[in-house]
């Protein structure tokens, strides 16, 4: 459809100034158009943005490597049509991982910025917590953590309650710099058990 009316508008434009300007009128309305949809408000533009976000997160926590640490991405929550975005399990515990694009530089404050992506970090966490606790015969903890991409976040991160707010960029250092409290037998352990309860998203 993009390449019809940019078609259309090089016609036009082409019988007013000719054959350069009708080629320069489409190209123009192609990339006008383009940007538009990108960038315009809305459940398709979220969902887009939301997806290079979490590809993106997906990339740095590739640096996080066996026998100290185990990722699986894009994990469906048993009966639930909700994902797990990122789930890590290594030496320093097990975290939940979702990634949350802002507007870039903007610098978080108050409790209320943080407040929405905290509920559902929280929500997923726990839930997490609660199928590998059932997979696993014992309580395992799950940290809820959001990668924020874009936004200014202090290095470390920020604590919104039990969320863990983190710029991207910092996510693998925090995560391999905490104190050990699983060994790595354990993580291949509790790596395995996620593997079993939580399929990848979509059956692929």
């Amino acid at each position: 459809m993009r390449g019809v009316l940019a078609a259309g508008a090089g016609v036009v434009a082409a019988g007013i100034g000719g054959l350069v300007a009708g080629a320069g009128a489409a190209l123009a309305f192609f990339a006008g158009h383009a940007a538009y949809v990108w960038v315009r408000p809305g459940p398709m533009g979220d969902w887009r943005r939301g997806a290079l976000a979490e590809r993106a997160t997906g990339r740095r926590l590739a640096a996080l490597r066996p026998p100290d640490f185990r990722v699986l991405h894009d994990r469906a929550l048993p009966g639930s049509a909700t994902n797990v975005d990122h789930l890590v399990i290594g030496t320093s515990g097990v975290y939940s991982v979702a990634s949350r694009r802002w507007r870039r530089g903007v610098r978080a404050r108050r409790a209320d910025e943080f407040g929405r992506a905290a509920a559902s970090a929280v929500k997923m966490a726990r839930s997490v917590s609660d199928a590998l606790s059932d997979e696993l015969d014992y309580a395992m903890d799950v940290v809820p953590v959001v990668a924020v991409h874009r936004g200014r976040m202090r290095r470390g991160g920020t604590r919104h309650g039990e969320v863990l707010f983190v710029g991207v960029r910092d996510l693998v250092r925090e995560m391999s710099g905490r104190r050990a409290v699983l060994r790595p037998e354990q993580v291949t352990t509790v790596a395995d058990a996620a593997e079993r309860v939580f399929p990848v998203m979509g059956g692929r």
